[in-house]
């Protein structure tokens, strides 16, 4: 699916590297109300992996997490609520993250239509490593049979979305058999390097994502530091690293 709809603009894209959750949602927060107040006036996509975290959108998820606090402290993993949609996932160094902070009527695409290409791009990528996926459309995301291996969750606030997507290249999963993942019970996770029994070098994984991210909306993808991306925040933001 190409965004046949959207002019060709530029977007930028900031690659974080590793970050914690905390620090990147509350960069994710300066972005948004920069892109709200047109002191960005492009979009805007944050590259990362995160720290190990689980985390619960607004349908909650206490309920789906089938391990006690004490496990979490031990196997130094924090748990965090937030705004996005969906229920519980997981987030850790090797699943690859991209948070598109844009503005949707710039992409003249609606929030279903945003979302059903943010799984083209994750299906494009996982092709381009030899994974077949798929669309399950009782359950946004990109799957391997009954095996989840890319999730979804955004959240939108006047116009402009936020949150996003992740891949799991070379993410550990052990810690997916801890939760009901994104509250549903009876389906396995699973992950590039599971799949093909061999890993996958992060640096390419981000470099074809960002590829299809271009190819699917129809746009330019300029790289630009975060020091760059700091200089465009309206006045009061600073650096959460």
């Amino acid at each position: 699916m190409t965004s046949q709809h959207a002019p060709k603009n530029s977007w930028w894209i900031v690659d974080l590297s590793q970050i914690a959750y905390g620090p990147a949602l509350d960069l994710q927060h300066q972005v948004l109300s920069a892109v709200q107040s047109k002191s960005i006036d492009n979009g805007v996509v944050l590259m990362l992996e995160h720290a190990p975290v689980f985390t619960m959108g607004r349908r909650g998820g206490y309920e789906n997490l089938c391990v006690t606090d004490e496990v979490l402290t031990r196997a130094g993993i924090d748990l965090v609520t937030t705004e996005r949609g969906g229920d519980i996932t997981y987030h850790a160094p090797g699943q690859l993250i991209a948070y598109p902070i844009i503005d949707l009527r710039k992409t003249r695409l609606g929030v279903v239509d945003f979302v059903t290409a943010l799984e083209e791009v994750m299906i494009r990528t996982a092709a381009d490593f030899g994974v077949e996926t798929e669309r399950n459309d009782l359950n946004r995301g990109v799957w391997m049979g009954s095996k989840k291996i890319g999730s979804i969750g955004i959240a939108v606030r006047r116009g402009v979305s936020f949150h996003g997507l992740a891949l799991n290249v070379n993410t550990d999963l052990t810690p997916f058999s801890w939760i009901n993942p994104c509250g549903l019970s009876g389906v396995g996770v699973t992950s590039f390097q599971n799949e093909l029994k061999k890993s996958i070098d992060m640096v390419e994984a981000r470099n074809v994502l960002a590829k299809y991210i271009a190819e699917v909306f129809n746009i330019e993808l300029q790289k630009q530091t975060l020091e760059t991306l700091y200089k465009r925040l309206p006045p009061g933001c600073t650096s959460s690293n």
